[in-house]
């Protein structure tokens, strides 16, 4: 076909958590599953699209997997061994945030609710057979609550901030509300460690609260008048909605 030819409008991958080249429950699971580079050590992005795992096929350069459009059209984890619900659920949280910040327009998980005719394919799901819904589900309608907005920010702006003494486990990503709040997810992928960390704004906001959808959909802490917000990170997001 003539140069300048389009196949597709995005490149596509099922790029699944666990994989027998990362078997193992470890910091930074689903940070390094969204990776568009030679670092996914999973069937990612450059090994369907970069330089092939079969035959080792030339396509895409590092930087071009880096901004592409590219979408993920199943993902996800089964629970059973070291993946407890609770991991499992931490990490299904974790991959959306992932994927997003990593540049993925759409990210599809598999699966709603388990199967249950066939085999091998259990324990997948947000829901169990029955539909009584797992951890994976109440933490992720927590935080779509949390983050909830049916309108579009007409001027999104821009936040100046730092986070000190953060590890590469610690990550972020910057939202505006269509009210006009700020809401800053600085969430952790660390199986153990708990690292303090601080994130300084270059303006003082009014009210500053605090949300930890692992918890709920209440605000578990509010502060006045700061310009600095102590956390302490480990294996789950915060998202702080900041009030001018």
């Amino acid at each position: 076909m003539p140069d300048g030819t389009k196949f597709a409008d995005y490149v596509n991958v099922h790029n699944y958590v666990y994989h027998p080249n990362s078997p193992h429950v470890e910091d930074n699971k689903t940070w390094n599953a969204s990776d568009p580079g030679p670092a996914c050590r999973i069937d990612g992005l450059y090994g369907n699209h970069g330089r092939t795992w079969a035959r080792g096929y030339k396509g895409y350069s590092k930087e071009e997997l880096e901004t592409i459009p590219k979408v993920t059209t199943e993902t996800g984890m089964t629970i059973g061994g070291d993946i407890t619900e609770e991991i499992h659920g931490l990490n299904l949280l974790s991959l959306y945030l992932a994927q997003f910040k990593r540049g993925w327009s759409y990210t599809s998980v598999y699966i709603l609710r388990d199967r249950t005719d066939e085999g091998g394919n259990q324990k997948f799901g947000f829901f169990a057979p029955d539909y009584t819904p797992r951890k994976a589900a109440v933490y992720l309608h927590n935080f779509t609550t949390i983050i909830d907005d049916d309108k579009k920010c007409e001027n999104p702006g821009e936040l100046e901030y730092t986070i000190e003494n953060r590890n590469d486990t610690v990550h972020d990503l910057l939202l505006r509300h269509s009210s006009g709040d700020f809401q800053l997810i600085v969430w952790g992928e660390s199986v153990n460690d708990k690292t303090p960390v601080e994130v300084k704004f270059d303006e003082k906001f009014p009210v500053v609260e605090i949300f930890n959808p692992v918890e709920g959909t209440r605000a578990v802490g509010r502060l006045t008048d700061v310009s600095s917000v102590k956390l302490v990170m480990s294996d789950h997001p915060y998202v702080l909605k900041l009030t001018k």
